[in-house]
């Protein structure tokens, strides 16, 4: 019991001193949480040094990461507003797959690395965009909000990614197991198409709960594990059926208290995840093969800056918008993390190319954060007038 007080105390004063440096670098406190997963994590400090129960921490933490992102998805319910983002996600999916089709071409590798990278560039971190546009006081411009509901329909795609990757694993396809899970996906599509209208969630029992504080705690606790469960069961990841869980909560009324009230806890939760992705960084293999990652991870950012601008600029935006938002959507975040570690878990990737690609986010979001505040300051430093949104 002391071990583990005396690790949790000194992971959160590290947490604490690293955020208060970013503060002043106006850096993501993302990094101070993978940072401080390095430091405590089994080659360095030693303070973590149990694999079974960092592996453990990473799995609740994906958990409750997709938990979270079911209660705080927000679908529009103007159309219109997500037929841009629509758009620029399709063009971007099709490039991403020629471009890593044609670099896993060139690099000799097997189909489920191919598709592996095309996961890399396709997804970006939701984490690390919204926080710096809500800083810079650009969540509402019309960049902004495109931007912003791109990242939406990424965080949307994750569960048909994990879906596809877990019927990848399967060596021999059996018709029972393909049922329930494709039953399990089309309740999930309809979830989240229903999700747009709230009065479908109101049900007249879960009334009573609206001002009793410990039955939406339990409620809400059960339909998670639950969810979860039933999706276990289907032949799906537990973490798909998380986020159906939190897309639920958040819609319905009744757990409204519970709603904010989890707020707190995410950010420790979400904390805690990242601190596993450090810990479980393999810093000899980095320092053997720094040359490789660090060439990979500058390409990444390139290619996904390049890519952005291109659809951007299909979608008549500006050519100085079209670049920040390619800047903005440079990096490979935090679904792409996960969706590697489902893949490495299922066996459709060995350990080398977990490590490469553990290593490669890393420094993905690092070099992201430098990226965006280096070319927002270029573009932007005539007091370019950025267009609001009415």
């Amino acid at each position: 019991m002391h071990d583990i007080l005396f690790a949790v105390s000194i992971m959160c004063l590290l947490i604490l001193l690293l955020i208060f440096l970013l503060k002043k670098l106006n850096q993501p406190y993302l990094i101070a949480y993978v940072v401080a997963g390095i430091i405590l994590g089994p080659q360095i400090s030693g303070i973590f040094s149990d694999t079974e129960n960092i592996s453990a921490l990473g799995e609740m933490g994906i958990l409750l990461l997709m938990f979270f992102l079911g209660v705080e998805i927000d679908i529009p319910d103007n159309r219109s507003l997500l037929q841009k983002p629509l758009i620029a996600q399709g063009i971007k999916t099709l490039l991403s797959l020629f471009f890593s089709f044609f670099i896993g071409k060139w690099l000799g590798w097997r189909t489920n690395y191919i598709l592996l990278l095309t996961i890399l560039f396709i997804f970006n971190s939701t984490a690390v965009v919204s926080e710096f546009l809500r800083k810079n006081d650009e969540l509402y411009t019309v960049t902004g909000k495109t931007v912003l509901n791109i990242l939406l329909l990424q965080d949307i795609m994750l569960a048909p990614v994990f879906t596809f990757l877990q019927f990848m694993s399967e060596r021999n396809i059996h018709f029972e197991k393909i049922v329930p899970s494709l039953i399990g996906c089309v309740l999930i599509f309809f979830l989240l198409k229903a999700v747009r209208n709230r009065n479908l969630f109101q049900l007249q029992f879960l009334k009573e709960m609206e001002h009793d504080h410990e039955l939406q705690v339990f409620a809400g606790t059960f339909i998670c594990l639950g969810f979860a469960l039933i999706t276990s069961f289907a032949g799906l990841t537990p973490a798909i059926g998380s986020f159906a869980a939190g897309v639920y909560i958040g819609r319905t009324n009744a757990f409204h208290w519970l709603e904010n009230v989890l707020r707190p806890f995410k950010i420790f939760f979400v904390a805690l995840f990242f601190v596993s992705v450090g810990l479980m960084l393999d810093l000899y293999y980095i320092r053997e093969h720094y040359r490789l990652i660090l060439i990979i991870a500058v390409i990444i950012l390139i290619i996904n800056s390049l890519l952005s601008v291109i659809v951007f600029k299909l979608l008549r935006f500006s050519w100085q918008d079209s670049m920040y938002a390619g800047a903005l959507l440079s990096q490979t975040g935090e679904f792409g993390l996960l969706a590697c570690s489902l893949a490495y878990q299922l066996e459709l990737i060995d350990y080398n190319f977990f490590k490469s690609a553990l290593a490669v986010m890393g420094l993905s979001l690092l070099f992201s954060t430098i990226w965006m505040t280096i070319l927002r300051k270029c573009i932007y430093a005539n007091n370019f007038r950025k267009t609001f949104i009415k």
